[in-house]
């Protein structure tokens, strides 16, 4: 029987990074932080076709996969992207699709 091959640290934050920007709403909620410094969750919600909840969980997913991060000034909260975070992902992704890129013709030849 083989052994159990693990994933490694980079494949696997490159998943969560992947996963969190896997919706349009998750992308759209990115791309309206982008142009702002930071942003309370009205202003958000306002932006978006879709109910205050699903807001809420959208901004908990990118929130838990570090891409942006929410402050508390009760009673609202305001989110901004996490820059830090982002340029990993940024760099993680541009890296995987430079590999993607190197074979060069057809595939499957």
């Amino acid at each position: 029987m083989s052994e159990k091959k693990e994933y490694t640290a980079m494949q696997e934050q490159l998943a969560r990074f992947a996963k969190a920007l896997g919706h349009p709403a998750r992308i759209a909620v990115m791309q309206f932080l982008a142009r702002r410094d930071t942003c309370y969750f009205g202003d958000i919600h306002e932006e978006l076709p879709i109910a205050k909840a699903t807001v809420s969980q959208h901004l908990k997913e990118l929130k838990d996969a570090g891409l942006i991060q929410g402050e508390v000034e009760a009673p609202k909260v305001k989110y901004c992207i996490n820059r830090e975070n982002w340029k990993l992902a940024s760099e993680m992704f541009g890296t995987f699709f430079a590999h993607c890129e190197k074979k060069k013709g057809k595939c499957c030849e």
